[in-house]
């Protein structure tokens, strides 16, 4: 029997999901993330990748035969000759980007996807003004990095993560513009997500029990991962991926880009996957609430009639999107004394929030919204979705599956029929 493995690197944790020839999970597995901030991020992240390999039973793992990791989108590593990083990673909601914008505006398109305080471009040319750049041989996304402690193989990444670097997915290369920096010998090799790109290392294969010749694929990004697990398959369906932060996805005929929005096209097979993401989502709520409180307080809200309360519920200052401004105030006053009203009215604005997102994808050209699933821990909150269903006004359903890591692990089946992704 062979087995494929897809983890998942989101914002509160570390997941891995095992699935048989006939799609079915046959293990999954998690690592959650404390909520203080490390002293080094990489090594938390390193931990948490041997211990998701570790917790899978062993007649399992001996029948692995392809494994893929998806990460965070824009959460990116600057590393020296021998993979080792020489700065804390930058995560992907870092704004201090905003630095460089100006430099950025002066080399890039119009309205491209890089035009962002948060994008992985924003990131490196951040970098680049610091010290510790003058050691720097690799610049890596999350994913990547992950990958690169599996197979050995460095500056390799897909182009679903390389998007915000500047890749351009329509032709399938680097633009002139981004290859005439002097930075550009740190840019990545990019191959299609789920390219197999090594067998695993001979180290890592005797530690964890794998077969020798299991394969170790290019990634994706974790929102991407949370399409490929939802079902949706057609032009006008959409997922909205409910996790730490709030992140829509439509599948389009029409590849749309407008960085005044936030707003960015991944490739998928023929078709496009627009969206965008927000820094409202999940952590905000757990910011004010336990997971028992708002499951209760949940219970207690009528999604059928609207909140008058209006907010625009961030931790701190600055969205990507539907708004992209980094200076964008969080907004949640008035807070009222009874906390279903605030859950109900934070709720209420999130929807407000998600629907104008999908608004604006339409406006800019995307194929029309005609489905929407849901995914990530939030996806759960059934209350949500009815106040989403009411803001929409279309169908608003679960994902066939929830997890982005269910995706990841049918990424790495992909790669064992074609070598590399055939989408729909």
């Amino acid at each position: 029997m062979n087995y494929h493995l897809g983890i998942d690197f989101g914002t509160s944790g570390a997941r891995a999901i095992a699935i048989n020839q006939a799609k079915t999970i046959i293990s999954q597995v998690k690592y959650p993330f404390n909520n203080s901030q490390p002293d080094n991020l990489a090594d938390v992240w390193q931990r948490a990748l041997y211990s998701l390999l570790e917790q899978i039973p062993s007649n399992i793992r001996k029948q692995i035969r392809a494994i893929a990791i998806n990460g965070t989108s824009s959460t990116v590593l600057l590393c020296d000759r021998s993979g080792t990083p020489l700065d804390n990673p930058i995560l992907y909601n870092d704004a201090r980007g905003a630095a460089v914008l100006e430099q950025i505006r002066n080399i890039a398109p119009a309205h491209h996807v890089v035009i962002s305080a948060t994008s992985s471009l924003a990131k490196l040319l951040w970098w680049q003004k610091q010290a510790v750049f003058s050691q720097a041989a690799y610049f890596l996304h999350q994913a990547d990095w992950l990958s690169f402690l599996l197979h050995g193989k460095l500056g390799i990444s897909d182009y679903h993560n390389a998007l915000k670097l500047g890749y351009d997915v329509e032709h399938l290369c680097y633009p002139d513009w981004l290859q005439h920096l002097s930075c550009s010998n740190l840019l990545p090799q990019i191959v299609a997500p789920g390219t197999a790109i090594a067998e695993i290392l001979p180290a890592i294969s005797d530690r964890f029990s794998l077969p020798h010749d299991c394969l170790v694929c290019a990634g994706t990004t974790d929102s991407i991962a949370a399409f490929l697990a939802s079902g949706a398959s057609q032009p006008g369906e959409a997922v909205t991926s409910l996790g730490s932060t709030l992140v829509l996805k439509l599948l389009s005929e029409t590849k749309v880009e407008n960085s005044s929005y936030g707003i960015y096209s991944h490739r998928l097979g023929n078709l496009w996957l627009t969206g965008g993401a927000s820094n409202t989502g999940g952590a905000v709520l757990k910011h004010f609430f336990t997971d028992e409180e708002l499951v209760n307080l949940s219970q207690q809200i009528n999604p059928h009639l609207a909140s008058p309360l209006e907010y625009y519920p961030l931790l701190t200052k600055g969205d990507r999107f539907p708004i992209n401004n980094p200076d964008l105030l969080p907004q949640l006053e008035p807070r009222p004394a009874d906390p279903v009203e605030f859950l109900h009215g934070l709720l209420e604005s999130m929807a407000r929030i998600e629907a104008l997102g999908y608004q604006r994808l339409q406006e800019l050209g995307a194929s029309k919204l005609t489905r929407v699933y849901r995914a990530g821990g939030g996806a759960k909150n059934t209350v949500w979705s009815q106040i989403c269903q009411r803001h929409l006004q279309i169908p608003v359903i679960p994902a066939q599956y929830t997890e982005a890591a269910y995706g990841t692990a049918w990424l790495s089946y992909a790669a064992l029929i074609e070598q590399s992704i055939a989408v729909f």
